[in-house]
């Protein structure tokens, strides 16, 4: 049985410059660019910059809910992966993919997945589904454009990898999301790390920004159809040197 494991010293944690243009697969010059344009939340600690790790995640979410989705416009400006290239294709493939799953809220939909998921995990439903309540009550996970990412942000997986467990709903459901669309794909996303966690949210924001993506998801593929369409893609995300800025 996986444990739950209290985050509250990781949610308060501070990243680096070096970290956070990491975790969002870009340049440190990139990051200081969103900076100074006022882009990206940052502080400053001894006359570095520093990023609350909680106020990133929910800057990803936004940004890409707001249409406004800063981290990737094109796909040309990825510029940096490394070993996390094909993250999410592994997590994908650790995962399931559940069709058809009834619920007419979001509260309905999250707990009827979750009985499949948790039992294919080795989780416990309820005490999962009460902490992806919980995060839904602090901000919504929809990105946009009728997809989701149900998280907690105090659990981490315990094993040596990532999790993700797509649900295409029966029928699309109201998520709460800023542009008003309603939810016909959800990424539920357990990582086992709390950074590989941010760096997952941020490359399925990517991957849910595209038009093609969007119209792939919404006939709802198979599991082998869909790692098949991840990894193509991924693929074509090609890793080049960061430029290395001592802040």
């Amino acid at each position: 049985m996986y444990k739950a494991e209290n985050l509250l010293g990781i949610i308060g944690m501070d990243l680096k410059l070096r970290d956070v243009a990491d975790l969002l697969t870009v340049s440190e010059a990139t990051i200081r660019r969103w900076i100074a344009d006022g882009k990206i939340p940052y502080y400053k600690l001894h006359n570095q910059y520093r990023f609350s790790r909680s106020e990133i995640e929910n800057w990803v979410l936004s940004s890409k809910q707001e249409g406004d989705f800063y981290l990737f416009e094109k796909e040309e400006h990825i510029e940096t992966l490394g070993t996390q290239q094909f993250g999410l294709f592994r997590a994908v493939h650790k995962g399931g993919v559940y069709n058809d799953i009834e619920g007419e809220t979001k509260e309905e939909l999250i707990r009827n997945a979750m009985e499949l998921i948790a039992k294919d995990l080795n989780l416990d439903a309820e005490v999962i589904t009460e902490l992806l309540l919980d995060r839904e009550n602090l901000m919504p996970t929809a990105l946009s454009n009728g997809i989701a990412v149900p998280h907690t942000r105090d659990f981490l997986l315990q094993e040596a990898y990532d999790v993700i467990s797509v649900v295409f709903p029966k029928n699309p459901v109201e998520y709460g999301a800023l542009d008003g669309k309603p939810v016909h794909t959800l990424f539920f996303l357990f990582a086992c790390d709390d950074k590989r966690h941010l760096h997952l949210l941020a490359k399925l924001a990517h991957l849910s920004s595209r038009p093609e993506h969007l119209a792939f998801l919404q006939n709802s593929p198979t599991k082998a159809e869909l790692l098949e369409f991840i990894k193509q893609w991924e693929a074509k995300i090609k890793p080049r040197e960061a430029t290395t800025i001592v802040p």
